[in-house]
């Protein structure tokens, strides 16, 4: 026997759909018209829980207004609670790239609260006599102010979540940056031998850039706050009551906790997603300068003989199928694909904010779909960077300070002492002669090894006074 079903009808037609689907037709002809991407509104809790909050809130200033009685707006409330609580997901099964510029995810959303109100007045799913999707769900509200809403509603959410992994980074490398904040090492520039520093100091740069991000993304966070809901299909509002959209804003905040407010003008919000493209091309900014760590990580975990050798990663999986024994940086090279993966999303989002056209964008569905993508991807790689690579990682103090001391970065240490051209003089002599910098330097009397000591512990210090005396002996 086939799978059990029932008729639903449109102007364009009948459809047949599953007799248990908490959809409509609406939401039947649109699974069949663009799935395409694998990746359904189901999939996407935040955004969900941003619909729900949304339609609650609407269906009590509704119901303030006198326009929706008072025993559906009970029921659609009750199922709004459903739906954040994480039920019925599976029935939300349209595209996240569908093409109705969002019409298609706000109708399933609005056909699944019917019906699950409709069951709690004692109905059946589809039962739209009791419990109407447009008349009665979708009531004072448009396509064009509910998506773009509820989009602001999840990344709001989802960027504190975001933010708590950024801070709990942070944290590790300050706590590596205390670790190491008497282990000497060889700064470089250009891959190049260049000066003395700590490796605290370098753990201390990646903790102050990781502070820097989260705050960056948190202020953009604070601007999500402004809705257009009330604005129905253009922003003029027509099809909602008066005040409606102050009480809907009161209602939501109430719901969600988060003082969420009107725009200061109502067109503008409607046709222009600048916020949307400024978020994501912060998320790229953040992903693309964590990436820079990952390759740090890359670099000087090199070896552990043919390379730097620097810093022990955690052995977290084989690294080769044929090389024995052999322990590949898998977490930092996952954090580098991931940047790569936010800012292809952001080029589609720059895109995407770029073809809106006239009084709406409808082209928010891929704007939503690739922000949740690199803020979802950004959040669980940087737990796991952080987990199982940055809390683990050691280092090779004994290789650390070898490739120091063998470097002629350390001739940096003794230029404001003698000056650059005699110290050049020196590099050049300690490399024919095929020895450390420093060792050719104390040998010709320039510096005692106290002395030599002392100048690095200055340079590292960042803190050096100038004391040149260029002539030599």
């Amino acid at each position: 026997m086939g799978e059990r079903t029932r008729t639903a009808r449109d102007f364009l037609g009948a459809i047949q759909i599953p007799a248990d689907a908490l959809y409509g037709v609406n939401t039947a002809r649109a699974r069949e018209n663009f799935a395409f991407s694998g990746r359904v509104l189901g999939d996407e809790p935040a955004y969900l829980r941003a619909f729900a909050f949304i339609k609650k809130a609407c269906a009590e200033a509704n119901r303030s207004a006198g326009i929706l009685p008072n025993e559906i707006a009970e029921a659609i409330a009750a199922a709004c609670d459903e739906l954040v609580a994480g039920k019925h997901r599976e029935h939300f099964v349209v595209d996240m790239l569908e093409g109705t510029g969002g019409t298609a995810t706000n109708m399933n959303v609005n056909e699944v609260l019917a019906s699950r109100a409709a069951a709690i007045l004692g109905g059946l799913p589809g039962d739209y006599e009791r419990v109407h999707p447009n008349d009665h769900v979708n009531l004072s509200q448009s396509t064009n102010d509910v998506v773009p809403s509820a989009i602001k509603l999840a990344c709001h959410e989802m960027l504190a979540e975001l933010a708590t992994v950024l801070r709990g980074l942070r944290d590790e490398f300050l706590r590596k940056a205390a670790e190491y904040a008497d282990l000497m090492r060889l700064g470089r520039t250009c891959l190049q031998d260049a000066q003395p520093m700590m490796l605290g100091q370098a753990f201390g740069g990646y903790a102050s850039l990781v502070e820097r991000l989260e705050a960056k993304l948190l202020l953009l966070r604070s601007e999500l706050t402004e809705l257009p809901l009330g604005g129905t299909a253009i922003g003029t509002g027509l099809g909602s009551p008066d005040r409606f959209r102050n009480s809907v804003l009161d209602k939501l905040s109430e719901h969600t906790e988060v003082a969420w407010r009107a725009p200061q003008d109502n067109f503008d919000a409607m046709q222009n997603v600048d916020c949307f493209a400024r978020l994501s091309g912060e998320l790229k900014t953040c992903a693309l300068s964590l990436a820079k760590i990952g390759s740090d990580f890359i670099i000087l975990s090199s070896g552990p003989s043919g390379g730097l050798g620097e810093l022990q990663l955690p052995p977290l999986q084989a690294g080769s199928s044929i090389m024995p024994g052999k322990v590949n940086p898998v977490q930092p090279m996952a954090l580098c694909q991931a940047s790569m993966v936010v800012a292809g999303n952001d080029t589609a989002v720059a895109m995407a904010a770029q073809q809106g056209q006239l009084e709406v964008n409808h082209y928010e569905p891929l704007i939503a779909s690739s922000l949740f993508s690199s803020l979802r991807l950004m959040t669980s790689e940087i737990r796991l960077f952080s987990e199982k690579c940055v809390a683990g990682l050691r280092a090779d103090a004994p290789q650390t300070m070898s490739n120091l001391t063998l470097s002629s970065a350390v001739s940096t240490a003794v230029v404001p002492r003698i000056g650059y051209e005699r110290t050049a003089q020196i590099v050049r002599r300690a490399r024919d002669a095929g020895v450390p910098f420093s060792e050719m330097a104390i040998s010709e009397g320039v510096v005692s090894a106290a002395e030599m000591e002392a100048l690095l512990a200055q340079a590292t210090s960042g803190h050096v006074d100038r004391m040149v005396s260029p002539k030599g002996p």
